[in-house]
């Protein structure tokens, strides 16, 4: 058995697909490129793959991961061209590991977001912004299956700051660009939660809904508030693991054909 990391991407329109949908176009792609799936025991099988902190649905997404336990063993470099050929532009998979460490979604401690606000002046996001910061708590209310829940906004936030975009409105129009790193705590705190927290601190509130963007998700730094890349371990870890025992038969192969070749040559 093999598990594979995955980074993948959620862009332009494809930012309105459901996870659900998502997962279902995945497990076509796995299949169009032929990857050699483990599958779950039982009655009705289905692929082993681990889904983790997916973005809400109308975000999009530069840093989306999935691990998959493979039957065989792939080059994880290979499996990732042959996974993006068989996926639709917008969801393209940008990375792959083979997995080394513990629990990927134990190190999704962190989210980078950016929002996108076009018609507000960023000199007012900055004001919107401080204020925000400045308060202990932020109360926030978003709309459950089980109805309203309220929950404070604030704590989640690490880092939150605001600038303007200068060129990206031919019109002319105020555009104001927000980044944010998010922990990721229970109940979870959305990009838009954060939104509904500078409309209640600040009265700010964009004209047309915000563009959103995952930027990075990761370990978090508390000091700095940098997120670092989750698949960094796994990385390392290859590098520092001994040659495999199938690595050292196709070197012992190969060390053993060249002296027969270069007598050939002679």
């Amino acid at each position: 058995m093999q598990r594979i990391r995955l980074r993948y991407t959620k862009r332009g329109r494809l930012r309105f697909t459901s996870h659900r949908d998502f997962q279902r176009a995945f497990e076509r792609a796995l299949r169009r490129a032929e990857v050699p799936m483990a599958y779950s025991a039982g009655f009705t099988p289905h692929p082993k793959v681990s889904y983790a902190n997916a973005a809400p649905t109308g975000t999009g997404s530069e840093a989306e991961y999935l691990e998959i336990q493979l039957a065989e063993r792939r080059d994880p470099d290979k499996l990732r061209e042959l996974l993006d050929e068989s996926l639709p532009d917008g969801l393209d998979v940008i990375d792959a590991v083979e997995a080394r460490t513990s629990g990927l979604a134990d190190r999704l401690q962190a989210s980078v977001w950016e929002m996108r606000l076009d018609g507000v002046e960023p000199e007012a996001a900055g004001r919107a912004v401080e204020a925000f910061l400045a308060a202990e708590e932020v109360q926030v209310e978003r709309r459950t299956k089980n109805g309203m829940r309220a929950f404070d906004a604030r704590a989640a936030v690490a880092r939150l700051e605001a600038a303007g975009r200068e060129g990206d409105r031919p019109d002319g129009n105020a555009c104001a660009i927000l980044r944010l790193v998010v922990r990721h705590l229970t109940p979870a705190v959305r990009p838009d939660d954060v939104l509904s927290g500078l409309r209640a601190t600040a009265d700010l509130a964009p004209p047309v809904p915000a563009a959103v963007t995952r930027l990075a998700q990761g370990l978090l730094d508390e000091e700095t508030g940098a997120v670092t890349d989750p698949l960094a371990p796994d990385r390392d870890a290859a590098t520092a693991a001994p040659p495999t025992a199938a690595g050292l038969s196709a070197a012992k192969a190969t060390s053993g054909a060249s002296p027969a070749a270069g007598e050939g040559t002679a």
